[in-house]
């Protein structure tokens, strides 16, 4: 995957006008994830800087509905492997949420009314991440679909990553907690790093 583009906490700071007790405020609610605070060394020394996307995306939330909620019930709203959202195959296309490429493929044998779960789409909406790199095939697709089937409601909200890896023309996709830390044998390529609360949080930006 291509490397996401970051916005430093001074940035963010200046962009958004919200200060810095709010910031970590947020965090401490956990209405912002903890890995999205991410620990760089610059030339000054180390600063926190955030995928840019998803931080711009998640504060302009918070700031158009902290309003009517507290914090808490704020959490509840934003936490993004929680999300109860269902939607028809036909809409998935029609909306351009998930491509027709990916639909044909890992629902073929699925009618147009079929109503997917958010976490069926998450899985619809990875595969086409990953073959939008050019580094996975369909086949692989399949896999990665099955992976998730198979494994991903055990996390039940909690934080993962599905890791990409292949070794001699082999593919495997795993599941792993977050943070955790994966040790290969020699010669094993890690293709890619999805972090799923962060691939969720850019699929519930679009369906909205």
């Amino acid at each position: 995957m291509t490397e996401r583009e970051l916005i430093s906490k001074k940035e963010l700071l200046e962009l958004t006008g919200i200060s810095y007790g709010q910031l970590y405020r947020w965090k401490r609610k956990q209405l912002i994830p903890e890995d999205w605070f991410i620990r760089k060394s610059t030339f000054t020394g180390q600063e926190t800087f955030f995928p840019k996307e998803l931080i711009l995306a998640r504060i302009d939330r918070i700031l158009n509905m902290k309003d009517d909620l507290s914090l808490d019930e704020l959490a509840g709203k934003l936490s993004p492997l929680l999300y109860e959202a269902k939607l028809r195959k036909d809409e998935l296309s029609k909306r351009n949420i998930v491509s027709r490429v990916v639909l044909e493929r890992l629902g073929a044998r699925d009618p147009d009314d079929t109503v997917y779960s958010f976490e069926q789409t998450l899985a619809f909406f990875a595969a086409d991440q990953l073959l939008l790199t050019g580094e996975m095939s369909l086949d692989e697709a399949d896999l990665l679909a099955q992976t998730m089937k198979e494994h991903f409601p055990k996390f039940e909200g909690k934080p993962c990553e599905l890791w990409f890896v292949r070794k001699m023309g082999v593919s495997t996709f795993l599941l792993l907690s977050v943070p955790s830390e994966a040790y290969f044998e020699s010669g094993t390529k890690v293709v890619a790093r999805l972090n799923m609360a962060e691939l969720a949080e850019q699929l519930q930006t679009k369906l909205n």
